[in-house]
Parts: C-alpha cells; structure tokens; sequence
C-alpha cells in the first residue's frame, strides 16, 4: 500500500527509538512527577504535535533543505540549544529557592497546561536533528518506485507518532505513580530539581557544540 514496506520492522524500530531518553521524556517525566499525570499529558501532546511538524515538513522537502543548508541548521540548533538551556536553568533555580527540609516534599511551582503544552512543542520542533532523523529513517521505509512518496511519508510519520504517544503517555502515568508513593524529603526533592535541570542544561550545550 502506498509503497511502503517492511511495516511491522518499521513499527517496532520506532517504538524502540522512541524509548531511547531524550530531552522529551525528561520533560514528561518532569511535567508528571510535579503536576500529576495529567501535565505529563499535555507534555506529551505538544511533542507529538512538534513530531507532525517534523514529520509534514520532511514530507513537504523542508527537511532536506534544512540537510543541506549550514547556516539554517545552526541557527535552528541554536535556537534549540537555548531553549533546552533555558529550561534547564528555570528547573535550576527554583530547585535552589524550594522550601527548607522541614517540609514533607518539594515539587516544581505548577505550570498552566498551555505553557506546558508549548514546552513539549518547542522543545521537540526546535530540534534539529529530529527533522534530519525522519529525513534519514523514514524513506527506508518507502519503496523508489512509490506513487505517492509524500503521502506515504505522512502514513508512516503518524504510525511513528500514534506509537510514541503510546509510549510517552505510559511513562507518564508510571511517573506520577511512582511520585505519589515516593515522598522525597524537600531536600532531596530540591536537589532532584537541580540535577534535572542540569541535564537540560548538558543537553542544550551538547547540541549547541555538535
């Protein structure tokens, strides 16, 4: 159908890239451990929303142009790195300005679903290498002689996503499982907060220095 082939190869390929941490599941794992499962959620709608993003503009032939232009690729990785930089030095800060240990726990100051929603949607369309990634998979999946090559790309990219959302939905709801039976000290907490914080930070710079 529409040229594609190895379909089952392909599904469990994504579902195995997909688990693969990433910024994302930091920010869903972050978003459900401090809100609830339901802010774990929305994270995970606005990445899914940046993923058809990726996956519209590989179809339409933005990404390759993106693959092949130097200085749009930086400006976007740029873009990208100071935004995870950014929310990586927010976690920071307001993991050194949590309450003091005589609290029961601590957790980051909640956030409207709306900003949470942009959080997830940034933070993946403002990732280059994840437009290069459906550029490069993607087509693997999709025989040369294929009628409708763009359409066949989308079939695929919403089967990539559909089972992504799947995933990061299930670790949303483990992750706020786990916190509701887990109670940190505040100290503990406070620290958990810095150390999140800090792996956006070492994400951000790692994708600046690529």
């Amino acid at each position: 159908m529409l040229g594609i082939h190895d379909l089952a190869l392909f599904i469990v390929s994504g579902l195995l890239l997909n688990m693969m941490p990433g910024p994302d599941s930091l920010l869903i794992m972050l978003r459900s451990g401090s809100q609830g499962w339901r802010a774990g959620s929305v994270a995970a709608l606005g990445i899914g929303t940046g993923t058809m993003v990726h996956v519209l503009a590989a179809a339409l032939g933005l990404s390759a142009l993106l693959s092949t232009s130097a200085e749009l690729f930086v400006v976007i990785k740029l873009m990208g790195a100071c935004y995870l930089v950014y929310l990586g030095l927010s976690m920071f800060w307001q993991g050194a300005k949590a309450p003091s240990a005589t609290k029961a726990a601590v957790a980051l100051p909640g956030l409207s679903y709306g900003r949470i929603y942009r959080q997830g949607l940034l933070t993946n369309v403002l990732n280059p290498k994840v437009a290069l990634f459906f550029l490069a998979f993607v087509p693997q999946f999709i025989a040369p002689d294929a009628p409708q090559k763009a359409l066949a790309f989308i079939v695929l990219g919403c089967i990539f996503n559909f089972n992504g959302m799947i995933w990061c939905h299930l670790l949303a709801f483990s992750t706020a499982y786990a916190s509701r039976k887990v109670r940190l000290p505040a100290r503990l907490g406070a620290w958990l907060n810095r150390l999140m914080g800090g792996l956006f930070v070492g994400i951000g710079i790692k994708l600046a220095t690529e």
